[in-house]
């Protein structure tokens, strides 16, 4: 049985990765980018009517549509529902393969990129 470390004491210093004590966890001093959106690739639009489905994806509250490194991404601003106000997973032993498979060597903690493009309303 794996159990998350507890989490830093809340409204935590934010620190910079290399500054991380042995034995802690990025997560801890994070507020979850990666379970507040999911994004899921799209076709390039070619045709008008393709450019419509932009459209009506955008006519959607919370979602946007980015381009990056060429390939094309609904975005869909949304809370995992099983984000805790501490911002820890609710169903750690249990989550998704995905979330599993996710790690903090190349997370979102202290990224500062930017879309090559992006549409929202």
């Amino acid at each position: 049985m794996t159990v998350m470390p507890a989490p830093a004491p809340f409204g935590a210093q934010k620190i910079r990765r290399d500054e991380l004590p042995a034995g802690q966890s990025l997560c801890e001093y994070c507020t979850a980018k990666c379970c507040r959106y999911f994004a899921l690739p799209i076709e390039t639009p070619e045709t008008f009517e393709e450019l419509e489905y932009l459209r009506w994806f955008l006519l959607h509250e919370r979602a946007s549509v980015f381009k990056e490194n060429g390939d094309w991404y609904l975005l869909v601003h949304t809370t995992c529902k099983h984000l805790q106000g501490d911002n820890r997973c609710g169903i750690y032993e249990t989550r998704p393969k995905i979330c599993r498979d996710y790690t903090t060597d190349n997370c979102e903690y202290d990224d500062t990129w930017t879309y090559d493009f992006c549409l929202e309303t």
